[in-house]
């Protein structure tokens, strides 16, 4: 890979040569690792791709992927060149793993969240398989100004916790709005926790992509 991403990568258990697979690709929050997400997806592991990106800021402890200029509002000129390298990142592996390009699929939580829905945007639904955003928005500038490829009945799942005192639990909501407008097919998963994954939302998440494999 050319791509100057740090990356954690798992490959599917036992591939058969010449047989291509199903890729999922992970962002991690504001602060975490590339080490953070891979653990959700235990259960389906041995069946795809996994690529797991660490941001390139560092941030406290761990890692960001872009700035914010303020609440809600990420710094524009350092998102919206993350979001292309991102995109660089998965047509990049596309062409050098044994990846279906029929079955991509993008999952991030929080930060990863903001990019995974730009993302869905950015590349589209007939490129994407799924994405799955946990506990995030997609910024203004986003909604107003990017182009967009065509969303239509792009599965997507969302989920937000009604107690999320980090991002707000309405601005998952408008999330879902935005993409039901824009026919995607979105499912809309609101848990009575935090800022967070729970096991329900794990269980979810998995049954998600297995069906999309």
């Amino acid at each position: 890979m050319k791509s100057p991403f740090i990356f954690d990568y798992t490959a599917p258990k036992n591939a058969e040569t010449g047989k291509l697979y199903p890729a999922v690709f992970l962002l991690h929050g504001m602060g975490s690792n590339e080490k953070d997400l891979p653990v959700l997806l235990n259960d389906i592991k041995d069946e795809c791709h996994i690529f797991s990106l660490q941001g390139p800021i560092l941030e406290g402890q761990g890692y960001a992927f872009f700035t914010i200029e303020e609440f809600g509002k990420p710094q524009r000129n350092v998102f919206d060149q993350v979001v292309l390298h991102i995109k660089a990142f998965v047509d990049e592996a596309i062409q050098e793993y044994a990846i279906d390009a029929n079955k991509v699929f993008l999952m991030g939580f929080s930060q990863g969240a903001i990019l995974t829905q730009t993302l869905s945007l950015v590349i589209g639904g007939e490129r994407l398989a799924g994405t799955v955003a946990l506990s995030g928005y997609l910024p203004q500038h986003v909604k107003e100004e990017y182009g967009k490829h065509s969303v239509k009945g792009l599965p997507m799942l969302i989920t937000h916790g009604t107690m999320d005192y980090v991002l707000p639990f309405h601005w998952g909501q408008a999330s879902r709005d935005f993409f039901e407008e824009y026919n995607a097919d979105v499912q809309f998963m609101e848990f009575e926790d935090g800022h967070g994954v729970t096991p329900e939302v794990q269980r979810e998440i998995i049954t998600f992509l297995k069906s999309k494999f």
